[in-house]
């Protein structure tokens, strides 16, 4: 999530205002000024700085519609609308202006993104689509070194019984199909919004799903919780971290992230028998929990038992313990996050439950910076 820090530097801010002069880029596309700045703010909450008005929008009409004797880039010194004032609000004053109601034009829209780019990577900062509406890319900012690039299109999880067999039914988009084993998973099929995904949003696609759109949200919502928590099988130590995210959302309210259990990364279509002596699947085919935070954050959350360290007979064992480091190398290249929990720290007691709801408290306290 971007914060209100002051990363961009006031030699950034001038390159953005200079490069879009020389380019005869104005800001507000094909909207006019009031239209584009109320896709941003309420102007008639703002006030007017001349004393014939009484709110923002008459002023901007005013000296930018009939007069035009305001500058082309007056909105970035304006202190009314905060451009000068943190990154967040100027990152999202950025963004809008590749709306596709805002420019229309492909290619325009390209070399916008690119200049704004190219501009804003020296603070760290980068605009990267995170929704579309008919096919025209809808953008958002990110620090650089954070998130997971690419469009989320396959999220499988919560699995039970025997394992799905996964097809590419499009192999040119992308696109996957179960063909055996498919009422044993579930799929979320809908777009992943900018903010991630959330409980709230996640129990109405599960009602719709069951065709449970008459019943309380409560009823939903347990319904939900019980289909997920069967998926963790005979795990104390995941049902734990399940039990108590399930109190956030009590405490919270449906609006926090969704915790996402056994969701699948890899899929490998064959048995161990059919490898050959000293290969292996591919590692980690699931994930344990997986949390989806705006800006394309994920955080991966795994509960590590004697398996992950030890061969069977229980012994320590290096290969297993250096295997899992790979995997978790790999996917914080891909951009996720990963934090892990101890199999002895997940035993069933009042501290357990503390320290995990800690966790997620700090948790959210780091994303929300």
């Amino acid at each position: 999530m971007i914060s209100s820090s002051r990363y961009i530097t006031d030699v950034t801010r001038r390159r953005l205002i200079d490069g879009l002069a020389q380019k005869r880029i104005h800001w507000s596309g094909t909207l006019d000024e009031v239209d584009f700045l109320g896709r941003l703010c309420e102007l008639d909450t703002l006030p007017s700085f001349d004393s014939r008005f009484t709110t923002a929008a008459l002023d901007i009409a005013q000296h930018r519609l009939l007069n035009l004797d305001w500058d082309d880039d007056w909105i970035f010194e304006d202190p009314r609308f905060g451009l000068v004032d943190g990154d967040e609000t100027l990152l999202a004053f950025l963004a809008e202006m590749l709306h596709p109601a805002v420019r229309i034009n492909p290619s325009e829209v390209d070399e916008l993104r690119a200049f704004l780019n190219g501009i804003l990577i020296h603070d760290g900062y980068e605009l990267i689509q995170v929704d579309a509406i008919s096919g025209a890319p809808i953008f958002a900012p990110r620090r650089i070194g954070s998130g997971v690039r690419g469009e989320l299109k396959n999220l499988i999880f919560a699995a039970i019984g025997p394992k799905p067999e996964i097809v590419l039914d499009d192999a040119v988009n992308n696109d996957l199909r179960i063909v055996k084993n498919e009422q044993g998973c579930l799929v979320y099929d809908r777009r992943l919004a900018a903010h991630g995904l959330t409980w709230a949003e996640l129990t109405n696609w599960w009602a719709d799903r069951e065709g449970m759109s008459n019943s309380t949200t409560r009823d939903i919502s347990r319904s939900l919780y019980q289909r997920l928590d069967r998926s963790l099988g005979n795990n104390g130590a995941e049902r734990r971290i399940m039990r108590v995210y399930a109190e956030r959302y009590i405490q919270l309210g449906a609006g926090i992230p969704a915790l996402i259990p056994q969701v699948y990364l890899h899929y490998d279509p064959y048995t161990r028998s059919r490898y050959l002596p000293g290969m292996s699947p591919l590692a980690r085919q699931r994930m344990d929990f997986l949390l989806l935070l705006p800006n394309q954050v994920r955080i991966v959350i795994e509960c590590d038992g004697r398996q992950h360290y030890a061969d069977s007979d229980g012994r320590a064992s290096p290969r297993r313990y250096a295997a899992m480091m790979a995997e978790d190398r790999e996917l914080r290249l891909k951009g996720y996050e990963v934090y892990r929990f101890g199999g002895d720290e997940l035993v069933d007691s009042p501290a357990t439950t503390r320290m995990v709801d800690a966790f997620f408290d700090r948790l959210t306290t780091r994303y929300a910076d």
